[in-house]
């Protein structure tokens, strides 16, 4: 295990990024045909048909799952790390439209013409948009061509073809399959129908430009993201209480503490009764059946955005979160402008008789003598989680777990198989860290359908197109099958606060003996690049990742609660 995967890059993918990087540095507007070229020859796993005629449709789903859903109007994009430097470029953005993906939580703003405001909070947030726009780009364009050579160009633009003669007639000018257009719609997602006009009406000459992306930028917008969060922590004393920390998402923890789902579990499945878009009728039907408790749980807080959405008066929602206060759940969706939406639990404050029977432990009313707080954030994108958790760590008081729950790629899995790592090699910092993982098989397996493997070995890669399938076959020979964004800056951080230094560089890091809190990292596969049989856009994630999404959460709760409540029974004799 100490042995150091061989010192490997993909030439092909730093060129690509030394090229970006490079143009960036202008400080004017960059065209993204000027990243096509090394984009193209980086032969990115996520783009495989980069340089073929015929359109790569997955990667085209792939790239505008994480762009607005105005990105067909979009000609301009700027990257900003604050609205005072959004500003100084003379962009009133404050007064622009708040626009979101399905893909990325990542602040948006359109001014309603041409122009995106794109918010960055870390390097990686470069690295990440920077291949999104280009493959977008380069898909689109090549769609357009093939549309204007169809005879069906101009019905297509207006929009006069509709349902299968509009399918047929898209299907035979790209030439693809008739059953691939499904990945093509989704791509545009609600605005499918004015994306396909779109596409057929114009290309796509879109411009980048990056507004500073100072490490000391970085550094003040965690800063001001931690600001908005201490006041929630210290209540208004000045006493820095014991931490938990969980970075995983924001509805699975307030589902399996707040109760307020299962408490109203037949007006949300009501909704399905009346409309059922996603089939989920006969999941409801077979889980009462078999009496499976769990399974009902999940599919009830999986529909209780639905059941939210549906009440226009916004009453449901103002019941949810007064039923989170009661249970000691405070939720911060947006702090210090920032989308990284984080949560405080006062442990004290949880309310047994509200709890998921999942994370029902023995003991579970001593938690009322506690004086420890869960700090659960929506999980960072790369650097971001190095430098969020650094300043958290720097306002908290003792810290007594760290548990990472997120979605990766799978080399040697399933889409909803959970993988626990013992050791992770971080592109970022090119060291590899061994650490033991407070999660085996046995915490996780009873709580879910989907297989579960520990002992495994997980890549922190800088983005989801910087790897090819040359580069990737090196570290599968070496037993790297996870492939993730931020487990390794998270670990960079975990060093400094057990060593007196920054974090090293191209070494190997022995975390397992050193620390002197709970480490517990837990990942969900929401992809398979290697055979690109099962994706994220092929077998969406929506239900069907509730699985694993809420096994995870279980096991990450039960850990926690049976921590301190061993805590508080050592402290009571």
């Amino acid at each position: 295990m100490d042995r150091q995967p061989p010192r490997v890059t993909s030439n092909a993918i730093e060129l690509y990024i030394r090229t970006y990087y490079s143009l960036l540095r202008s400080s004017g507007d960059v065209r993204v045909r000027a990243f096509e070229e090394s984009h193209a020859f980086s032969d990115s796993s996520l783009h495989a048909g980069a340089r073929e005629p015929t359109p790569d449709l997955a990667a085209f789903a792939y790239a505008a799952a994480r762009l607005p859903e105005c990105m067909p109007a979009v000609a301009r994009l700027v990257a900003g790390q604050s609205n005072e430097q959004f500003e100084t470029a003379g962009l009133d953005v404050t007064r622009w439209q708040r626009v979101t993906t399905r893909g990325r939580r990542r602040p948006l703003r359109f001014d309603g013409r041409d122009t995106l405001a794109v918010y960055v909070t870390s390097a990686s947030d470069i690295d990440d948009l920077v291949p999104i726009v280009t493959a977008w780009q380069i898909e689109w364009n090549k769609m357009h061509a093939l549309l204007q050579r169809s005879p069906a160009r101009a019905a297509l633009a207006d929009g006069s073809l509709l349902g299968e003669a509009r399918d047929a007639a898209l299907a035979a000018a790209l030439g693809v399959a008739p059953a691939a257009l499904p990945t093509l719609h989704a791509a545009f997602g609600d605005g499918d129908d004015a994306g396909v006009r779109a596409l057929a009406s114009h290309g796509c000459d879109l411009s980048l430009r990056l507004i500073a992306g100072t490490l000391a930028e970085y550094r003040r917008a965690s800063q001001r993201w931690w600001s908005a969060i201490e006041t929630g922590y210290l209540r208004g004393g000045a006493v820095r209480r014991p931490v938990y920390f969980v970075s995983s998402n924001t509805h699975a923890l307030p589902n399996l503490l707040g109760g307020y789902a299962r408490a109203h579990r037949e007006e949300i499945f009501e909704l399905v009764r009346a409309h059922d878009p996603e089939q989920l009728g006969p999941d409801i039907a077979a889980a009462r059946e078999r009496g499976d408790e769990g399974e009902l749980a999940n599919l009830s807080y999986y529909l209780l955005r639905q059941y939210l959405r549906a009440d226009e008066s916004g009453g449901r929602i103002a019941a949810v979160q007064q039923y989170d206060r009661e249970g000691g759940i405070q939720t911060l969706p947006n702090p210090g402008h920032l989308d990284v939406a984080a949560q405080l639990v006062e442990l004290a404050a949880v309310r047994p008789d509200r709890l998921d029977p999942r994370v029902r432990v023995d003991g579970v009313e001593l938690l009322a003598g506690s004086d420890a707080v869960i700090i659960n954030i929506d999980y960072p994108l790369g650097m971001a989680a190095y430098h969020h958790f650094t300043r958290l760590t720097e306002g908290i008081g003792e810290l007594r777990g760290v548990y990472l729950m997120g979605k990766a790629a799978t080399l040697n899995g399933r889409v909803g198989d959970i993988m626990l790592a013992t050791a992770a090699y971080d592109e970022h910092s090119q060291n590899t860290y061994l650490f033991r993982n407070a999660f085996a098989v046995a915490d996780v397996q009873r709580w879910v359908h989907a297989t579960v493997l520990d002992n495994q070995k997980a890549l922190t890669v800088r983005g989801s197109f910087l790897q090819n399938r040359e580069y990737m076959q090196v570290f599968y020979r070496e037993g790297y099958t996870v492939l993730e964004m931020e487990t390794g800056p998270y670990l960079s951080a975990i060093y400094e606060l057990v060593y007196p230094k920054r974090h090293p560089t191209d070494e190997i890091v022995h975390l397992s003996n050193l620390l002197p809190f709970d480490l517990g990292v837990l990942h969900y596969a929401s992809d398979t690049p290697y055979s690109r049989r099962q994706t994220l856009l092929s077998k969406s994630l929506s239900y069907f990742g509730m699985d694993s999404t809420y096994g995870c959460a279980v096991a990450i709760m039960r850990r926690i609660f049976e921590a301190e409540i061993a805590r508080l029974r050592r402290a009571g004799g």
